[in-house]
C-alpha cells in the first residue's frame, strides 16, 4: 500500500535514530588537532582516514540489495550502538593502524544505517518526500553540530584516553530505539520483483548517476574542506580547540537549518531549481567568509553552512523519486557515489593542503565551489 499521508511520528522516530547515530560518527574532526600531535599525522594521512572511514560505502549497492529484502527498522536500531563503541574508543588508540580499524568498523555501521534510512523516510512521508528528507537530514546536521561539543567536553572532563566513557550512552540509545521502533510498521511499496534486472536499472539511470557523480565530487571538495579541516584551520590561526569545536558546531547548526528549509522548498519550486540556486550562491559566500573578520565572519560561516548542506535532502528526494522498484539499491548506489567521492575529495584537499598550505586552499575554496555549477544545470527534474 502506498500512502499520501505524512506520518510525522514515524518520520520523527527515524530522524531521532539518525541524530543519535551521527553524534558519535562526528567525533573525528574535532579530535584531529589532538590526533595530529599524538600520532604525528600530516594532512594527507588525515585524508586517508576519511577514505578508510568511507571505504564501506563502496558496498552500498550490495547492502541496498540486502536491505530491500529485509526488515529495515532493525538496521536503524542496531547501528547506533556499534558506531558509539567504535568512535568512543578513538582516545585509546596508540597508532595510525588502530585508528584506521576503528574508523573502518564505524564506516560499515554507518553504511548499514544510511542506506535504509532514506528509504524508510520515503515510505512514511507520503507525498511530501522533500519535507521528510529535510527532517531526516536536519537530524544528521544537528548531530554533527552537537557531536564536536560532546567529544570536546568529554576530553576536557576526562582526558583524551577516557572518551570510552561515552559508550554506555550510545548503547542505551539503541535500547531506547528498539522500544520506539520495534512496532514500526512501515507503509510498504510494491516489493521488488525477484527477476528485476539490476543491470537494466543502472542503464536507465546512467545519465542521472553520471551527473550525480560530478556534482557529488565537486560538492565533496567543499564538504571535505569544511567538515574535516575547519577545526585544524582555526587552531592554526592561534585559536583554541574549543573555538574550533564551536565553529564546526555553528557550521553544522546552520547546515541543519538549510536542510530543513531546502527539502520543503524543493517540493514547491523543484529539485533542479533548488540545486542551481545553492550552486550559484555558495561560491559568493565562501569568498565573503575568507575576507571578513569577527561577527561578520561568523555570519558568513552560518550562511555557508545553510546553503552547502541544503543540497543533501534535495538529492536524497531526487534519488528516491528516480526508482520505486528497488529503492534501497538505488539509494545504495547514490551513497556509494556520495561517500566514496566525498572521501576522495577530502583526500585531495588534504594532499593539496600539504602541498600549498591549508590557508591557501581555503583561499581557493570559492573556485572549488564554482565547479558544482555546471553539474547542477545538468540535472533533470524527476517525476513526482
Amino acid at each position: 500500500m502506498k500512502t499520501t499521508k505524512f506520518h510525522f511520528s514515524k518520520v520523527a522516530d527515524i530522524s531521532a535514530a539518525h541524530l543519535l547515530h551521527d553524534i558519535y560518527s562526528s567525533f573525528l574532526a574535532p579530535l584531529i588537532p589532538l590526533l595530529i600531535e599524538k600520532l604525528s599525522l600530516n594532512f594527507f594521512l588525515i585524508g586517508i582516514l576519511t577514505v578508510i572511514q568511507r571505504l564501506a560505502s563502496l558496498f552500498n549497492p550490495f547492502i541496498g540489495l540486502i536491505v530491500d529484502k529485509k526488515e529495515l527498522r532493525y538496521f536503524i536500531i542496531l547501528t547506533p550502538a556499534i558506531t558509539a563503541i567504535s568512535m568512543s574508543l578513538i582516545g585509546l588508540v596508540s597508532s595510525f593502524a588502530q585508528l584506521a580499524l576503528l574508523l573502518f568498523i564505524m564506516g560499515i555501521s554507518s553504511a548499514f544505517f544510511h542506506v535504509p534510512g532514506p528509504v524508510l523516510i520515503r515510505k512514511v512521508a507520503g507525498n511530501k518526500t522533500g519535507l521528510g528528507m529535510s527532517f531526516y537530514m536536519v537530524a544528521g546536521e544537528l548531530a554533527r553540530a552537537i557531536g564536536p561539543i560532546v567529544i570536546v567536553s568529554a576530553v576536557s572532563w576526562w582526558g583524551l584516553e577516557n572518551t570510552y566513557r561515552l559508550i554506555p550512552a550510545g548503547v542505551l540509545a539503541s535500547v531506547i530505539l528498539f522500544y520506539r521502533l520495534r512496532k514500526l510498521k512501515s507503509i510498504d511499496f510494491k516489493k521488488p520483483a525477484a527477476n528485476l534486472n539490476i543491470k537494466q536499472t543502472l542503464i536507465e539511470l546512467k545519465g542521472f548517476f553520471l551527473v550525480l557523480t560530478g556534482y557529488s565530487f565537486t560538492r565533496g571538495l567543499m564538504r571535505g574542506l569544511l567538515i574535516t579541516f575547519l577545526p585544524v584551520y582555526i587552531t592554526s590561526q592561534g585559536e583554541s580547540l574549543w573555538v574550533a569545536a564551536y565553529s564546526l558546531s555553528i557550521l553544522e547548526f546552520a547546515g541543519a537549518a538549510g536542510s530543513l528549509v531546502a527539502g520543503g522548498i524543493s517540493d514547491k519550486i523543484g529539485r533542479r531549481k533548488t540545486l542551481i540556486i545553492i550552486a550559484l550562491v555558495t561560491p559568493l559566500l565562501m569568498l565573503a567568509y575568507n575576507h571578513t573578520n569577527g561577527i561578520l565572519n561568523i555570519a558568513m560561516l552560518i550562511f555557508v553552512g545553510f546553503f552547502i548542506f541544503g543540497s543533501g535532502p534535495v538529492l536524497l528526494a531526487m534519488v528516491q523519486e528516480k526508482n520505486a522498484e528497488r529503492p534501497s539499491f538505488t539509494n545504495g548506489v547514490y551513497m556509494t557515489i556520495n561517500f566514496a567521492l566525498g572521501a576522495i575529495a577530502a583526500l585531495l584537499v588534504g594532499w593539496l593542503s600539504d602541498f600549498i598550505g591549508l590557508k591557501q586552499v581555503f583561499q581557493m575554496s570559492p573556485f572549488l565551489a564554482m565547479l558544482a555549477i555546471p553539474f547542477a544545470f545538468m540535472f533533470t527534474e524527476p517525476k513526482r
